[in-house]
C-alpha cells in the first residue's frame, strides 16, 4: 500500500476513478483543496497532522459521518472499516462498493 494515496477519509486514491481522469494526486498532497473543491475531511485532518482520520480519537466525527452519508459519495462502511484496520496498522484496502453491512 502506497501510503501517499491514502485518503483521509478512508478511501485509497490509487483506486479512484477520478484520479486518472482529473490528474488528481490524491488528499495527502492536496490536504484539501482537492479538483472538485474544499474537502473539509482532509483539511481537518490535515490541520491535526495526521494521515488519516482513523487515527483521530474523535472518529466517526460528524464531518467524517456526513461524508460517509453523502448520497453521491457515500459508501457501505468501507471508508470506516479501512480507516479502523489503517489506525491498527494493517494495510488491507477495502474498495468502494465491495464491502457488504452485516
Amino acid at each position: 500500500m502506497d501510503k501517499s494515496q491514502i485518503a483521509m477519509c478512508g478511501a485509497y486514491c490509487r483506486t479512484c476513478d477520478w484520479k486518472a481522469k482529473t490528474g488528481c494526486q490524491g488528499c495527502q498532497h492536496h490536504k484539501g483543496e482537492m479538483f472538485y473543491g474544499t474537502c473539509g475531511v482532509a483539511v481537518c485532518c490535515s490541520e491535526k497532522g495526521l494521515l488519516h482520520c482513523g487515527l483521530c480519537e474523535s472518529v466517526p466525527c460528524e464531518t467524517l459521518q456526513q461524508a460517509f452519508d453523502h448520497p453521491e459519495h457515500g459508501d457501505n462502511g468501507e471508508r470506516l472499516a479501512n480507516l479502523k484496520a489503517w489506525a491498527k496498522g494493517d494495510e488491507t484496502i477495502i474498495e468502494l462498493g465491495t464491502f457488504k453491512k452485516e
